[in-house]
């Protein structure tokens, strides 16, 4: 079992190289959408 295998994503298969790059995606998209949305409250882009 790798590492990858454990914590969160207690799933099998969870090691495979295209399940952990959609979810970096998924994760810096939504920070960067967060980031996003933050900028735009804060000032009139």
């Amino acid at each position: 079992m790798s590492d990858l295998n454990r914590g969160i994503m207690k799933f099998k298969g969870a090691d495979k190289p295209v399940v952990v790059a959609v979810s970096a995606v998924i994760i810096l998209s939504s920070i960067a959408i967060l980031i996003m949305w933050a900028l735009n409250s804060a000032y009139a882009i």
